[in-house]
């Protein structure tokens, strides 16, 4: 967008812009309120468009613009229910060259990368101010060489044979229809049997597998026991328990080859209009459908992390935790040497979700300098180094069973040790200073013969 786009103009033009864009990639949320998602998209557009406000469109727009609509960015982390970071363009660059940026500033950092290099892009194809723009350019580019020599965190440790159970089964099923928990659990149980006694030093079960009214004590906690007894190795399963009438919780935990729950992590971030129903009251007021939520999940409060019966400790971060980079973060920070996401994602048609979701796997294990194991029952399931490599993804419904030997690290990344804080802090300096900036009273200069500097009239000012 040029230099004279009205106020109006550059709204809907940001606006317009970041809807397409979020629609398209946040459809998964249609399978869980069709008006959240109109009115998530909505709302999260109108970041971008009052962002367009704020970078203003002067010559200096290429460096506002991109400050701009990453702290819009930032915003929609994290605002309102807690955040939605999927459809972010850190995501699509996964597979990308741009991948370890990451490992300096995080998903904000990579994300005002691939901004100011495309904003830069523009400006030079517009010719309009090009001297800036080659710098803005430069500056996002800048990044990346930084990036390759900043510390990786992927000095190996000791090594750890993993296996992955997925059950396998159909896509677009849902908590609330009977019968399915059985039915799931079975899978996995069958998947399971055919483990060979002493291949494996952990075997993993996706995010609430069982669901039970108390684990401790259960069938489902019998049968798993004799599982790992017979195997001779831990289980990490991810349970489902009551908590009254309208609450329950969601947890991954540790069952030992003795047949005990030795560590336990409760999720922390709850999927809004998944597994708590926001505003349930007014929206059961209006009609909404908040019988597909019945029960809410009550919040954990513990640390990301989980400790095998040999001491070692893993970070956890179940299914939609993995797209909050400060999650994984705190399953390091307090000693996790590897990550762990179990997931479920059968609720959604198609493989919108589950394909950003491996995409955020390999940002997390970039990030931390960690391998990362993603288990789900119905897909996708798989191990990604810290290289951000993908290995053995198993395909949708199926049922499979994969292992991989992984390497234990304790190395911290710039990103692990400063976490978003100081993007965060520079995005803000940066927007407020071209918001003042703007408001000064500038004025144009003209060279004489004599290269000497005279003001000109108001009215030829040069914009800001």
């Amino acid at each position: 967008m040029g230099a004279t786009a009205t106020r109006r103009q550059r709204f809907g033009c940001g606006w317009l812009f970041a809807a397409t864009w979020l629609l398209i990639g946040m459809c998964w949320m249609w399978f869980l309120s069709a008006p959240g998602y109109l009115v998530a998209g909505a709302i999260f557009a109108t970041y971008h468009g009052v962002a367009e406000l704020v970078a203003g469109n002067g010559r200096w727009r290429v460096i506002s613009r991109p400050a701009a609509h990453t702290l819009a960015e930032a915003l929609r982390f994290s605002f309102p229910f807690g955040g939605v970071p999927l459809a972010s363009l850190a995501i699509s660059q996964a597979a990308g060259p741009l991948l370890p940026i990451v490992r300096v500033g995080g998903a904000l950092l990579l994300t005002w990368v691939v901004f100011q290099i495309g904003f830069a892009l523009g400006v030079l194809v517009e010719r309009d101010a090009p001297r800036l723009a080659a710098i803005a350019l430069a500056a996002g580019l800048v990044a990346l060489p930084i990036a390759w020599v900043a510390p990786s965190g992927t000095n190996p440790g000791s090594s750890l044979r993993v296996t992955v159970v997925q059950g396998g089964g159909p896509q677009g099923t849902h908590a609330v229809t009977a019968g399915d928990a059985d039915k799931v659990f079975a899978r996995h149980l069958q998947a399971t049997r055919t483990i060979q006694p002493g291949s494996t030093d952990l075997v993993v079960w996706p995010e609430n597998v069982i669901d039970v009214a108390q684990f401790v004590g259960s069938d489902q906690l019998t049968a798993v026991a004799a599982e790992a007894a017979r195997i001779g190795a831990p289980f990490a399963v991810g349970i489902t328990e009551d908590a009254g009438p309208d609450h329950f919780l969601n947890a991954e935990v540790i069952v030992s080859p003795e047949g005990a729950v030795v560590s336990r992590y409760d999720k922390v971030r709850r999927v809004p209009f998944g597994e708590y129903m926001p505003l349930r009251g007014l929206l059961h007021a209006i009609g909404a459908p908040t019988d597909l939520v019945p029960r809410d999940a009550v919040a954990g409060t513990g640390p990301a992390v989980l400790t095998l019966p040999d001491g070692t400790k893993l970070g956890v971060v179940i299914s939609w935790e993995v797209f909050f980079g400060g999650r994984a973060n705190e399953g390091v920070v307090h000693g996790g040497t590897f990550i762990l996401n179990p997931t479920n994602g059968s609720s959604y048609t198609w493989t919108v979700l589950q394909s950003q979701q491996i995409a955020s796997s390999r940002l997390r294990a970039m990030e931390q300098g960690r391998w990362m194991v993603q288990a789900a029952p119905t897909g996708f399931s798989a191990f990604v180094s810290p290289d951000g490599d993908v290995h053995d993804r198993t395909s949708i419904s199926e049922q499979a069973v994969i292992s991989r030997t992984i390497t234990t690290h304790t190395d911290r990344t710039w990103y692990s040790h400063l976490g978003n804080v100081p993007v965060i802090v520079v995005l803000i300096v940066v927007n407020v200073a071209m918001i003042v900036g703007k408001r000064r009273p500038w004025s144009a200069a003209t060279t004489t013969s004599r290269g000497a500097a005279t003001p000109t009239s108001r009215s030829a000012a040069t914009p800001t």
